[in-house]
């Protein structure tokens, strides 16, 4: 069992507020950004302690037997796969029931950022942006909303948390999971799924193993070596069975030349041999390539159908070529989980959702995660001048930037603008203007012949609407074409080319959180074209299908693009102050391409701040942005995607209503040939189909370190509006192996404010004379503190054994880090902090 989750007390059925609705009034605003009394009971939990299982009781067995004995065998194989829910809630899989035995269907939704159904959910700041409260406690709550959601919504297994480590600043899924870090990974992992499985909905910790990109995601070949997969990406998978996970999904990709599906050292040797997991492991939704071998190795349910578990498994075990008793072993696996959460019951019991205690918790989480990079001369908190005279500049900051795509897509009860947000707290009394900088949705097309208005064409349910009309450009120009539609997509060609064909795979279905889709709700595609000056050819085909549909055709030019630059200078120019919105649209299915802002957003950016070096820029990125225009900000507020009261969050930092709260989980590099995987296609996105773990322990900032590579911001960074001072650090033999490190944090400054401290470790001689590979510096333990004005506090983090040892490749087991070790404290990977020389014995 694992060392690493951190036990925290939940709240109470009688601590919940009332339901009231979506919408926060101020009190509950100030309840949220205090931490109110609907999430009082849930302490901060201390990093590093031995996790409990907390999972319901195990199932009677005499039940599980029974009905087992009863099944059929058509009817067991039916327990093992997907299939269409003919009453679906839009969740991402189902598997029937068996009414004959009264065992009722089971839904499965995704969920790492709230409920993803076609019903309004509480739309929670991504799990990036929780992990930056350093805050195991507040990841319990953040699952104990998702698990009474959940519920609420009709559902009954949750397709979250995502455990894999953010290796890569590419990968297009960073904002779904935690961190770099794999200790903070493991703690953080394990408190939620304790809060999601309180609630009675069961965890399904995923992608098992090292599916650390979406680039050939189901295809790409996995190495790393033993202690490197122990001591990095397998950490919170550890922790999660310890906190007593459901379920685990088996990842799409190869690990050692075998698709994890049916890769018996993972899902029997590691899984269930060595930490003694006794749930059941479903696939990712078509993850499966074979039967007989999968269900061998380990794999439980395919989804979400039964191409290779259905007809063909069945078919299998009558012939003999597959035992009756490997379906029964993953039946009763399934049955006994199901069991335990009472979801063999035939009308189980479902709470009413609490849409405000989720908004008060969403509110929370954002303003705990918000990461103050850089604050040049006090720019902010905004004060006096700069809320009288204020220019609000960019596209997010009137359409609310919630999440993003692909899974991780919530319809939320409501999301405010950042401007109307930020308008409402400046006041009646102060010049607030907006500019749009850069246009994401486009503008009509300038005059067609024939004359047709295609802003918004309605076509009927069963008919079809086509046009084939003249475009005119009057110079040579870039455009961006983009079509909005609510039903079957329209054709539209230009010049005889297709401009929005019908992509391959999954990236036809998984768009972006914010560029998916219009503010009106309606799907959204863009391509852009080089057009001569001169008449061009477009032919429109749009289908009304069942329901009918609306549709529109816009397009973005250079001659748009350039008055929308102008007018945002002048806005910054006319202002005292500015703030402007900045955007990375990060979904399933799609790695990204460079860590550049996309578009046309470093221009906007260098020409508002040349001409108001008073220009505050927040980032609503899923990861790590390069900074080319760093220089010139007065300050940069990190974001990431803050869920639906992200504006709400994002205006009480920039007012100062409260302390941002955030640290960086992961390395920010200075420039793309500058972190772990750049310029090693090995290493990413592999070569000939094979990737490696070449950096073998030192991830994410272990890297850097080891390297001497100066990043844009460290591991742990993230600024205060008041200031910290670390005093009196000692280190003494703690339980179990351990260390207790002991220090004092005082508030230097003028205001009430947040520090996250963070406890380093270096190597153990005595490892490094077996030849094992350390870390020059890991993180070992932390403790997020709320310090008042001038307060000192004196705080003790333990340090396990665990994270105290390295796995030893030659015993295939932990040893622990024995002799003279330098422990540091400080406020981030880079700070010098306080150190001291400890020696380390078994006791």
């Amino acid at each position: 069992m694992s060392d690493e989750a951190s036990p925290a007390t939940a709240p109470s059925p009688e601590a919940r507020p009332r339901r009231r609705g979506p919408r926060l009034s101020r009190r509950a605003l100030l309840l949220a950004l205090t931490g109110g009394a609907a999430l009082a009971a849930v302490p901060p939990a201390t990093a590093g302690t031995r996790p409990r299982r907390t999972a319901p009781l195990a199932a009677p067995v005499g039940r599980v037997d029974e009905l087992l004995a009863r099944l059929t065998l058509d009817e067991k194989v039916s327990l093992l796969h997907g299939a269409a829910d003919p009453a679906s809630l839009g969740q991402a899989g189902h598997v029937p029931g068996v009414p004959r035995l009264g065992i009722p269907p089971l839904r499965l939704a995704d969920g790492p950022a709230g409920i993803r159904v076609r019903r309004p959910a509480t739309a929670l700041p991504a799990p990036v942006m929780l992990a930056a409260s350093f805050d195991p406690g507040l990841a319990r709550a953040y699952g104990r909303v998702i698990g009474r959601e959940g519920r609420a919504l009709g559902q009954d297994v949750l397709l979250s948390p995502m455990a894999n480590l953010i290796r890569t600043p590419y990968a297009g899924r960073n904002f779904e999971t935690f961190s770099e870090d794999p200790l903070l990974t493991a703690d953080l992992v394990a408190e939620e799924i304790r809060g999601i499985q309180a609630e009675g909905l069961v965890a399904t910790v995923k992608h098992f193993a090292l599916n650390n990109q979406e680039r050939d995601r189901t295809t790409v070949d996995v190495h790393a070596a033993e202690q490197t997969l122990h001591e990095t990406e397998l950490r919170a998978f550890e922790a999660a069975v310890a906190a007593g996970a459901g379920a685990v999904m088996a990842a799409y990709n190869k690990v050692d030349g075998v698709h994890a599906t049916e890769n018996a050292p993972l899902l029997t040797g590691i899984l269930r041999d060595r930490w003694g997991f006794d749930g059941w492991v479903m696939s990712d939704w078509g993850a499966v390539h074979s039967t007989g071998p999968a269900l061998a190795a380990g794999l439980d349910m395919e989804m979400p159908g039964g191409s290779r578990y259905g007809a063909a498994l069945r078919d299998a075990v009558r012939a003999g070529r597959i035992g009756e008793a490997a379906v029964d072993r993953s039946v009763r696996r399934i049955l006994s989980v199901r069991e335990r959460f009472g979801l063999l019951d035939e009308t189980p019991s479902r709470p009413a959702r609490d849409a405000a205690s989720g908004a008060r918790l969403a509110l929370r989480v954002a303003v705990a995660g918000a990461t103050l990079l850089r604050n040049e001369r006090g720019a902010l908190p905004l004060t006096d001048r700069a809320v009288r005279s204020l220019a609000v500049i960019g596209p997010t900051a009137t359409v609310p930037f919630v999440s993003g795509g692909g899974s991780a897509h919530v319809v939320p009860d409501a999301a405010t603008s950042p401007l109307d947000a930020i308008r409402a707290r400046a006041g009646k009394d102060a010049s607030v203007a907006h500019a749009v900088g850069e246009d994401l949705f486009g503008r009509p097309l300038p005059p067609l012949s024939p004359a047709v208005d295609l802003e918004g064409v309605r076509v009927a349910a069963g008919a079809t609407w086509t046009r084939t009309v003249t475009l005119t450009a009057t110079d040579p120009d870039e455009w961006t074409f983009l079509v909005h539609y609510s039903g079957p997509r329209p054709t539209v060609t230009l010049d005889g080319t297709e401009l929005f064909p019908v992509r391959q795979g999954i990236t036809e279905y998984f768009v972006g959180g914010l560029l998916g889709r219009a503010p009106d709700g309606l799907h959204v595609r863009r391509t852009g074209r080089s057009l001569t000056a001169g008449p061009h050819e477009l032919k429109i085909t749009a289908r009304g299908g069942p329901a009918g549909q609306l549709f529109r055709l816009r397009a973005v030019t250079g001659a748009t693009r350039a008055a929308d630059l102008a007018e945002a200078v002048r806005a910054a120019r006319a202002a005292h102050s500015v703030v402007l919105f900045a955007y990375e649209d990060a979904t399933e299915g799609q790695d990204r391409a460079t860590l550049a802002l996309p578009g046309h957003q470093e221009a906007l950016i260098e020409a508002v701040t040349a001409a108001n070096a008073r220009t505050t820029v927040v980032l609503n990125t899923s990861s790590a942005v390069t900074m080319p225009w760093r220089e010139r900000t007065a300050a940069v507020l990190q974001m990431y995607y803050p869920g639906q009261e992200g504006a709400a969050a994002t205006t009480a930092v920039l007012f100062g209503d409260a302390d941002p709260g955030g640290r960086l989980t992961q390395t920010f590099p200075a420039a793309e040939d500058r972190h772990p995987t750049a310029g090693n296609p090995r290493r990413y996105p592999g070569e000939g189909g094979v990737e490696e773990y070449g950096e073998g322990v030192h991830v994410g900032h272990r890297w850097y370190e080891a390297e001497g590579v100066v990043p844009l911001y460290p591991f742990g960074h993230g600024l205060s509006y008041t200031t910290f001072r670390y005093e009196d650090l000692t280190v003494a033999p703690g339980a179990a192996e351990g260390l207790d490190v002991t220090f004092t944090v005082r508030n230097t400054g003028r205001r009430d404010g947040v520090e996250v401290a963070q406890i380093y470790l270096g190597p153990s001689p005595d490892l490094t004379s077996l030849g094992i590979d350390q870390p020059r510096s890991a993180l070992a333990g932390y403790r997020r503190l709320e310090l008042a004005a001038g307060e000192r506090r004196r705080v003790t983090v333990h340090v396990t054994a665990r994270t105290l040892s390295s796995w030893d490749t030659a015993r295939h087991g932990w040893v622990l880090g024995t002799g003279r070790r330098t422990v540091r404290v400080g406020s981030s990977s880079a700070d010098p902090g306080l150190r001291l020389g400890v020696e380390v014995r078994p006791s």
